[in-house]
């Protein structure tokens, strides 16, 4: 059975393929309108924004993510070289699944074949081939007026900035949002930024890990994308969304809250605006009414929530499969005290496949 990874959209085929320790990582692509071809410069921004090796709150795997570009068969290929891989860090754990990671059930689905170091194709290392995709798409949903901006919105207990903060079409809000990207640490407040730096720095002394949310704002998408049941936004945006590993859920709009919200409160009333131009007074539908895109009345806004890091150097409790006892481990190697900062461009890498592929399906 092939570890490659495949994602059929309506008019986009992404095909994943790779290791966190093979030599090299990549994504074919099918389904590019003629004429599309990659902005090397700004994919090389992108790429930078979720590199790791960095800085205190990342993995110190040190990897260049220089992004290299050929033609297979009328695809698009985009691909990276490894250069700084440990597969000794996991000799030790060959036999013991790690709590919370893909060992276990990865060893039941491919057998002998499922790698048995540094969580082989389950790992966040091959959300940098997503990155590759997203990194287009991003680049021709911007010539089309539509950009995607995300931040951090949480980390355990710190709290950025928020949309839900503000009126549902604040310019300066997503103009601070969108200056995320240039930042170091993606969060709009620098006091926030540095309260959820020291809880990163605080689980990382103590050998743990901590997860957090992420929020994206897309704006500038037309009224009309998406449709009922099955072509719905939430559902598109959301398979992609979680093909990043360590997302474990995603809200659009008010989320869970509306659950406690009557729906006299909850309903985002409409009104025209002093140009006749039909606006939400609300937003907590997060831009989609019956799957499909308002436009300019709201822009589409949800949260995703990322788990902690499961590779911890704490002791944790697991089994030996192949000598059937009780043990435990304490996991060696290189890792995110919180995944949660280099994910940021991975959840916008994401929503744009899933947007331009909903967008292409429109022609």
């Amino acid at each position: 059975m092939s570890m490659d990874s495949t994602y059929i959209g309506s008019k986009l085929k992404l095909m994943i393929y790779g290791q966190s320790h093979s030599e090299t990582i990549g994504v074919y692509i099918n389904g590019l309108p003629e004429g599309v071809k990659p902005d090397e410069g700004f994919i090389s921004e992108f790429m930078a924004r979720r590199a790791p090796g960095k800085n205190a709150w990342s993995t110190p795997r040190k990897e260049a993510d220089e992004v290299h570009f050929d033609c297979k068969d009328g695809m698009l290929h985009g691909f990276i070289y490894n250069t700084n891989t440990k597969p000794k860090d996991y000799a030790s754990i060959m036999n013991c699944p790690r709590p919370s990671h893909a060992d276990y059930t990865a060893g039941i689905l491919y057998g002998d074949e499922a790698a048995h170091s540094g969580g082989g194709i389950f790992s966040g290392r091959m959300t940098a081939p997503l990155c590759i995709a997203g990194a287009i798409c991003l680049t021709e949903l911007k010539k089309m007026g539509i950009e995607i901006h995300a931040h951090l919105k949480q980390v355990f207990d710190a709290f950025d900035d928020s949309y839900f903060d503000h009126e549902p079409r604040d310019e300066a809000f997503l103009e601070a949002l969108a200056a995320c990207a240039r930042k170091d640490f993606p969060a709009i407040s620098d006091e926030a930024a540095e309260k959820m730096k020291a809880r990163i720095e605080e689980a990382r002394m103590d050998q743990d890990s901590v997860g957090g949310v992420i929020e994206c704002v897309i704006s500038g998408l037309p009224a009309g994308i998406g449709g009922p049941i099955f072509d719905g936004i939430e559902g598109k945006i959301s398979q992609l969304i979680f093909a990043i590993p360590a997302v474990k859920a995603i809200e659009f709009g008010a989320g869970y809250d509306c659950t406690v919200l009557k729906g006299s409160e909850n309903n985002d009333a409409f009104f025209f605006d002093e140009s006749s131009k039909v606006r939400l007074k609300t937003n907590r539908c997060g831009g989609i009414l019956g799957g499909i895109s308002v436009g300019e009345a709201a822009p589409v806004v949800f949260d995703c929530a990322l788990k902690p890091t499961p590779s911890i150097s704490k002791t944790q409790e697991t089994v030996d499969l192949a000598a059937k006892k009780n043990t435990t481990i304490s996991i060696e190697g290189r890792h995110d005290p919180c995944v949660a900062p280099r994910a940021v461009p991975v959840v916008e890498a994401a929503a744009a496949i899933a947007l331009y592929d909903m967008i292409l399906s429109r022609s």
